[in-house]
């Protein structure tokens, strides 16, 4: 069996990408899948969260873009996921790559060695739509969107839907947008569920998991190198990355799970309406 490949994506910075995938990714190895979480942003958020100096790491995924390694040779094996790492010097990749044949199935074809070694791969994907994104969504096989819950979060979920459909029709015709993640949610207003709300309505898109709810403790985890989910935190931020991770892996849902997260039924009525088949 080979494994799934989601790209998280999301050309706007600041929306919780980087948090969501390694959370994501973090909580699918807790449940005992073999999980590959890969870098392909120039600023190594991921790679920095996970207790790494990106400038002291060598070989990086830059070195695979300009063909001083294989993909393989890049993997580090972190405590609670490997990893491909990614360190400034990929920011010049975009210069190499455009003058490349094939550019847009680099990524592609060096993950086609390692799919049967691994059950989920997540691809941190940059806050742009440049070749390095492409990239990541051509080797994908769906794509989970994270979107901050405020009213201007949301503006570049167009753009980014018309370059999934760009992919679509050109280097990936199997690509799929499997949903969108709601990040930084408040529960407590009535503009977060708005903007939850009006999202999902604009787009036709379908929400995975709870909404993931506000909290320091994000930005803290990184100072130690572990995952909110990998430290064992029971905030609903992690309660609803570990919902997530179940819904990706196709794994029933945990009733305690969603209320630690505090998405009871009747916040996801409100928002999504009720569930198929549920009673009234």
């Amino acid at each position: 069996m080979t494994a799934s490949v989601y790209a998280v994506a999301n050309q706007k910075g600041g929306v919780g990408k980087t948090t969501t995938a390694l959370n994501t990714a973090a909580a699918m190895a807790e449940l005992g899948a073999a999980v590959l979480a890969v870098d392909l942003d120039p600023q190594g958020c991921l790679t920095f969260s996970l207790g790494y100096d990106p400038d002291d790491i060598e070989p990086s995924l830059n070195d695979v873009v300009v063909g001083r390694a294989a993909l393989a040779d890049t993997i580090i094996q972190h405590d609670e996921m490997d990893l491909v790492p990614a360190n400034i010097d990929l920011a010049g990749a975009e210069v190499t790559l455009l003058s490349r044949t094939g550019r847009e199935y680099l990524l592609r074809g060096q993950l086609a060695e390692l799919l049967d070694s691994y059950d989920v791969v997540l691809i941190d994907c940059p806050p742009s739509l440049g070749v390095l994104t492409i990239n990541g969504l051509t080797a994908a096989d769906e794509v989970v969107i994270p979107v901050q819950c405020e009213t201007l979060s949301h503006r570049g979920v167009y753009q980014l839907l018309e370059t999934i459909a760009d992919v679509q029709r050109l280097t990936n015709r199997e690509l799929t947008v499997r949903g969108v993640v709601a990040t930084m949610f408040d529960a407590r207003t009535r503009h977060s569920r708005d903007v939850l709300r009006d999202l999902l309505d604009r787009y036709q898109a379908e929400l995975i998991g709870p909404p993931v709810r506000k909290s320091v403790r994000f930005a803290e985890s990184p100072a130690v190198g572990v995952t909110l989910v990998g430290a064992g935190t029971n905030v609903p931020g992690a309660a609803a990355y570990r919902s997530i991770a179940r819904e990706l892996l196709e794994l029933p849902a945990e009733p305690q799970l969603l209320e630690r997260a505090g998405w009871s039924r009747g916040q996801r009525d409100a928002v999504v309406g009720p569930a198929v088949g549920a009673e009234p």
